[in-house]
This record gives structure tokens, sequence and C-alpha cells, in this order.
């Protein structure tokens, strides 16, 4: 039977995730708000609604989260030329394609980021399928994201691994009844991330790669 191997991208298999708290601080400093880059950090990985609505809370103004998502696409945006890959990142999903997993990305991502981080992680011809933000309505830590990359390519939960960063992927991981590894290069405490589902959890995609026999992936 084939066996999928699912990788979030920010944070996972792309070193963006400061990026993306640098740029959100930035547009709600833009919008009056002062929000703490610490907070902004353990948010990273919602859907842009869901980080909003965490960050300033459910009385908010919600006629400002689209301006909000929208300053934060335009400062995040200016990066898309230089996004860097994590070290090995590409050579592991390449390893594991050869290998016989089906590789399949689930990342909140869209459109021109979406190419952006394929093209920095360099790997296209070991990726079978991409589920983005377009393809579901709900998303992590909701489990449909992971759901519908099994759905892409025709994997059972029972036969198939999560790779991310965060608690929003390892909570999508879990409810979607697959194994979950994460790695600490998103910047999490491994604490955190193991009481969130990981059943194992490694420093990098590059420390991952290295281990992989001895892993969920092995």
């Amino acid at each position: 039977m084939e066996r999928a191997a699912v990788f979030d991208v920010d944070g996972t298999l792309v070193d963006t995730n400061h990026l993306h708290v640098a740029t959100w601080w930035e547009a709600f400093r833009q919008a009056g708000h002062r929000v703490p880059m610490h907070a902004i950090h353990r948010a990273v990985g919602l859907p842009s609604t869901d980080l909003v609505a965490l960050l300033l809370g459910e009385d908010r103004d919600t006629d400002q989260d689209a301006e909000l998502s929208a300053a934060h696409k335009a400062l995040y945006g200016q990066y898309f030329d230089r996004l860097p890959a994590l070290p090995d990142a590409g050579e592991l999903l390449r390893r594991l394609a050869r290998d016989g997993w089906k590789v399949v990305l689930a990342t909140s991502a869209s459109g021109p980021e979406l190419d952006a981080l394929r093209r920095a992680i360099d790997a296209d011809d070991a990726i079978a399928a991409t589920a983005s933000a377009d393809d579901v309505d709900a998303g992590k830590p909701a489990p449909e994201p992971v759901e519908h990359a099994l759905e892409l390519v025709g994997v059972p939960a029972e036969r198939a691994v999560f790779v991310g960063d965060t608690v929003w992927d390892m909570r999508a991981g879990s409810r979607a009844g697959v194994r979950c590894v994460a790695v600490l290069c998103g910047g999490l405490p491994r604490a955190d991330l193991e009481e969130a589902g990981a059943d194992a959890v490694h420093a990098n995609p590059a420390a991952l790669l290295a281990s992989l026999d001895r892993s969920p992936l092995g």
C-alpha cells in the first residue's frame, strides 16, 4: 500500500516564521495595535482571520480584519524573491519520494506566496500534490488541510505521517488521525509540540533526514 508524507511548509521546510512575526507586527502597528512579537510568534500557522482573532480578541472591529491581512501580505511579499529553505528540506522530500512515499504539502499559503515557497524548497520533482488554503473551508488546527492532502493522493490516515512546526500543525494532524512529527526550527518549545500531539521531535529537516530510518518516516 502507498504511504503519504504530508508537510507543513512555513517554519517546517522554509525559514519564514520570524518573517511572518515581523510583518504581522508591522501590519498591526500600522493599524494602531500594539501586539507583542512573542504572542504573534505563537499564533503563526493559523489562518489570517483566526490569527487576528486570537491576538486582538473577539470584541475587535472585525471590519479591519481584511485590511490587516492585506497589509501583512504586502509586507511579507517583499521577501518572495529570497525566502530561505531550511537545511536539506528539498533533499528530505526527494529522499522520501525515492523511498516510495507520496509527498504532499499542506499549507495555508496560496497563489504567489505558495509559488515562492516552492521555489525556495526546489523539490517540485518530489512533490505529488499540494493542499493550499484555497482548497479547504477551515485551516489548522482543524483536520481539513491534512485530510484533503490525503484525499489528493488516495492514502488513508493510518498510512500517513504529518510533519510540522507548530502546535496548530500537531493538533490538525492528530485530529486527522495521522502520526505527527514536529521540527523545532519554527521556534516553538519541544514540550508544547509534544503536548499538542507530536510522536517524535527533530531539530530541523536535516536532522530528520539524518535519522530518517529511526523516525516514523523510516
